[in-house]
C-alpha cells in the first residue's frame, strides 16, 4: 500500500496517562524504547534519545545520523533551556564555488545556477550524533551506549515496517543512485511494504561504532572520513576539518505569553519567532474570542499566521550573520495586526524564493517523567532520506538541510561558508501557570512539517489553551495552512460551510490530504499528573506506565 488512506481509520485514543513516565513519538516501537529506558531507571532525556535513536532506525524516512537535532526542556529543578545541535555549510562553499561546480554539473552558465535539493551541495554538517551525547551527559542518567541498544537491536534483528513509513519509503527508489544508498535502505532495488521484516545492518553497525567509540566516531574518525569522501566523491565541498570542527550549542529559549500561557520556542536560526509572532498577533486580534467551528477563528488565526511568515522569512537567518526585530514583542505584534481587516489580505507576499522549506520530514517526540523533566526532542535530515547520498559503508544517509540556502547574495539565507541554514525545526514547550506559584503545569509538544510547524503550534496551543480541548482532541481537530503560493488548504474534516465562507472573505481556499498537515506529539506534567497524546496522521502512540 503505497498511499495509505489516513481518514479510512475510524478507531479513537484518548489522552494517555502515565505514573512515573510518558512518551509521544510517530512508531510505537520507537516509543517502546523510550518507555524501556524509562522503566529501567533512566529519566526523560535519556528516554528522548533513545527514542530519538530507535526512529533512526524504524522511521528512517524521516531522521537520520545524517541530519540535525534540537531540543527544549524544563528539567525537575525548574531550568528551561534549548540545545541546538545543527552543522553549518563547508568552509569551501561559498556562492562562487556552489555556483561553479552546479553550472560545470548541469551544463549551465554559472550565473543561472540555483541551489540544488539534493546532491552533494545540499549537504551541511550533521549535528546528531553530537547532539544526543550532549544531551545524554549533561541531562541524562544513563550513559549513551545503553541508550543506543534499542536502535541498534532494531537495526540488526529487524523490525516490521509500519504502514505511513512503508508509504514514505517509496520515493527513496527515485532518490538513491547511488550503490551505497540503495544498498543501504532498498531490497532488491525496491521500498519495503507493509509489515515486510526489514534490516539494517550498515545504519546498526554506525549505531554499534558510536556506542562503544562515543560521537568522536562521526566527528574525528572512520565514520566521519566516509561522511567527508562520499560527498566530495559526488563534488561537494564538505571535509573531515568542517566536521571536526563542530559543536553543539546550549541557549535560551525565545518566549511570549498568549492568553495565559508562556509559549517557549528555538530562536534564529530556527522559525520558533514566526510562531511567537502569529500567537501575539492573534491575541491583538482577538481571534480566540470566535466559536471553534466559525470561519472567522480560521480566518483571523491564519492572517496573523501570514504576517508573521512574511516577516520571518525576511529576517530570521543565522544570527552571526544578521540581526532581526524584536518579532516576538507585543508591540511589533499591535503594529502588525492593524493591517488584518475582515477580507483576506493579498498584499503579503508569504515566502521568498528559493526555500524549498515548504513541506518536509521530521520526526518530533516529547517525553515526561515523575521527576519533572519535560523534553521536545526533534531530529531531521529535511526532506525524507535527505540529499540521496549514504556515507559509504556506514548505512547514513545525509541531510539536504543546505538546499535551503540561496545562491542569491541578496537573499535573507544567501550561502556563506559556516553559515547554518535557516531551520524549519521547532521543538517548543508551554506554562500553563506562569503566574500561579502554587501550580506546576507544563507541556513539551512540536508539530513536524516544513511550514506547517509554526501553524501547528498556533493550533494546538490555541486548542488547549481557548477551547479547553484535552490532549488528544487538540491534535485530532481538522487543521488549516497556508502554502508559500497564497491558499488556504482546510483539511477535508472541515464543514464546507466554513471553506465557502472563507472564499467569500476573499481566501483562495482548498482541500488537501491529512498527510499535509504535519505530525503533532504533546506531553503534559500538571502538578505530578503525566499525560500525552500522539499525532492521529501518522504511525505512532502515546504511550505510559
Amino acid at each position: 500500500m503505497n498511499d495509505p488512506d489516513i481518514d479510512r481509520f475510524a478507531s479513537r485514543r484518548s489522552t494517555v496517562y502515565g505514573q512515573r513516565g510518558v512518551v509521544a513519538t510517530s512508531q510505537p516501537l520507537a516509543s517502546q524504547a523510550g518507555i524501556s529506558v524509562l522503566e529501567d531507571g533512566g529519566n526523560a532525556f535519556d528516554a528522548a534519545v533513545a527514542t530519538a535513536a530507535a526512529l533512526n532506525v524504524v522511521e528512517p524516512t524521516s531522521t537520520g545520523l545524517g541530519g540535525d537535532v534540537f531540543a527544549l526542556y524544563r528539567t525537575a529543578d525548574g531550568d528551561v533551556g534549548a540545545m541546538r545541535s545543527c552543522g553549518p555549510a563547508p568552509a569551501d562553499a561559498t556562492i562562487e564555488t556552489v555556483r561553479e561546480a552546479v553550472a560545470a554539473e548541469e551544463g549551465i552558465d554559472p550565473a543561472d545556477a540555483t541551489m540544488p535539493d539534493t546532491g552533494a551541495h545540499a549537504v551541511t554538517v550533521p549535528g546528531t550524533a553530537r547532539g544526543w551525547e550532549v544531551t545524554a551527559e549533561r541531562f541524562g542518567e544513563k550513559p549513551l551506549s545503553e541508550l543506543l541498544r534499542p536502535a541498534t537491536r532494531y537495526a540488526i534483528e529487524g523490525y516490521p515496517v509500519s504502514e505511513v513509513v512503508s508509504a514514505q519509503w517509496q520515493h527513496g527508489e527515485d532518490l538513491f543512485e547511488t550503490d551505497h544508498a540503495r544498498d543501504a535502505f532498498l531490497f532488491d532495488g525496491e521500498a519495503p511494504d507493509v509489515g515486510q521484516h526489514v534490516t539494517l545492518p550498515k545504519l546498526g553497525e554506525s549505531m554499534r561504532r558510536i556506542a562503544e567509540e562515543g560521537a568522536d566516531v562521526v566527528y574525528e574518525g572512520e565514520i566521519g572520513e566516509q561522511i567527508a569522501a562520499e560527498v566530495q566523491e559526488q563534488g561537494g565541498f564538505l571535509t573531515t576539518d568542517d566536521l571536526a570542527a563542530f559543536e553543539p550549542e546550549f541557549l535560551d529559549p525565545v518566549s511570549t505569553t498568549y492568553n495565559g500561557t508562556e509559549v517557549y520556542e528555538l530562536p534564529p536560526n530556527n522559525q520558533g519567532l514566526i510562531a511567537l509572532e502569529a500567537l501575539n498577533i492573534a491575541e491583538e486580534l482577538g481571534a480566540a474570542d470566535h466559536d471553534y467551528g466559525s470561519p472567522e477563528r480560521v480566518h483571523y488565526f491564519s492572517e496573523a499566521m501570514k504576517l508573521a511568515f512574511h516577516d520571518g522569512h525576511r529576517y530570521i537567518t543565522d544570527p552571526e550573520f544578521a540581526d532581526h526585530p524584536p518579532l516576538a514583542s507585543k508591540e511589533w505584534a499591535a503594529k502588525r495586526a492593524a493591517e488584518v481587516g475582515e477580507e483576506c489580505n493579498d498584499d503579503v507576499s508569504f515566502g521568498v524564493p528559493d526555500a524549498n522549506a515548504e513541506d518536509a520530514d521530521t520526526v518530533l517526540l516529547c517525553v515526561a517523567d515523575d521527576e519533572g523533566n519535560v523534553v521536545s526532542f526533534i531530529n531531521s535530515r529535511f526532506a525524507g532520506f535527505g540529499s540521496g547520498l549514504v556515507a559509504g559503508d556506514t548505512g547514513i544517509a545525509l541531510q539536504n538541510r543546505g538546499s535551503s540556502f540561496s545562491l542569491d547574495p541578496e537573499h535573507p539565507n544567501s550561502l556563506a561558508p559556516g553559515k547554518r541554514p535557516f531551520h524549519t525545526l521547532i521543538p517548543a514547550l508551554a506554562d500553563f501557570a506562569p503566574d500561579d506559584d502554587g501550580t506546576d503545569d507544563w507541556a513539551a509538544f512540536g508539530v513536524m512539517g516544513g511550514y506547517m510547524q509554526p501553524q501547528g503550534h498556533v493550533q494546538v496551543i490555541s486548542n488547549v489553551v481557548d477551547y479547553d480541548m484535552p490532549l488528544q482532541a487538540s491534535l485530532d481537530a481538522a487543521r488549516w495552512r497556508y502554502r508559500e503560493e497564497g491558499s488556504l488548504a482546510l483539511e477535508p474534516h472541515f464543514d464546507s460551510n466554513v471553506a465557502a465562507k472563507l472564499v467569500r472573505k476573499g481566501h483562495d481556499v482548498k482541500t488537501l490530504p491529512p498527510a499535509l498537515f504535519g505530525g503533532a506529539q504533546i506531553v503534559r506534567s500538571a502538578d505530578g499528573v503525566l499525560s500525552a497524546a500522539t499525532e492521529p496522521r501518522k504511525d505512532g502512540n502515546a504511550q505510559g506506565y
